[in-house]
């Protein structure tokens, strides 16, 4: 399996701009994996700031909004997926699918990458939604937390700043260019 880096925070915490950033310092072809669908003028805005963002990294955009595991990419590319909740979502309220399913695909995805950067929302909680919005944000928690314990690297974003939930900070450090970019351990963090 492909190393896979985690990154997680709250919408508009940066953590696609430092996951593009990341990705542009990995030796290798990169793919960009964009599972949104747009369904409102709020999706096509972030989707178009995205691109902007990400259109002189040298990205291959593939946009699968369902089953990212069938991505026709190069064995040991870099893969950004963008985002987990989104394929998520898609996966259950369009395809009736199931959290496991979405597990096995991007468990998948990362067998054929050599690093899959899996970007994701985190902090939700189900306090004050039923039925299918309760079950959807506890199945997210249940992913995130799986990424996470596969995971070899994950940071928090906060303030527009990565804080290191796990990973080796050396290795991360060696990744050409990426010392620069805020490697801070977070001191609650496990060692």
């Amino acid at each position: 399996m492909g190393k896979i880096i985690l990154i997680t925070g709250s919408n508009g915490s940066g953590k696609s701009r430092f996951a593009e950033s990341l990705a542009e310092k990995i030796p290798g072809r990169r793919y960009y994996i964009a599972t949104m669908k747009p369904q409102t003028e709020e999706n096509l805005r972030r989707i178009q700031k995205h691109r902007e963002q990400r259109k002189n990294l040298d990205f291959k955009t593939m946009e699968l909004s369902y089953q990212v595991g069938k991505a026709d990419i190069p064995d040991g590319s870099v893969v950004l997926l963008e985002d987990v909740s989104n394929l998520l979502a898609n996966t259950i309220f369009e395809h009736h699918g199931t959290m496991e399913e979405v597990s096995r695909d991007i468990f998948t995805l990362s067998e054929k990458s050599g690093t899959l950067i899996a970007v994701t929302i985190s902090g939700l909680a189900p306090d004050g939604y039923e039925g299918e919005t309760a079950a959807y944000i506890n199945a997210l928690n249940r992913l995130n937390r799986q990424l996470y314990e596969q995971s070899a690297a994950a940071a928090e974003m906060e303030g527009g700043t990565p804080i290191w939930k796990k990973g080796d900070m050396d290795e991360m450090a060696g990744i050409p260019g990426c010392g620069a970019v805020h490697l801070q351990r977070d001191p609650h963090a496990p060692v």
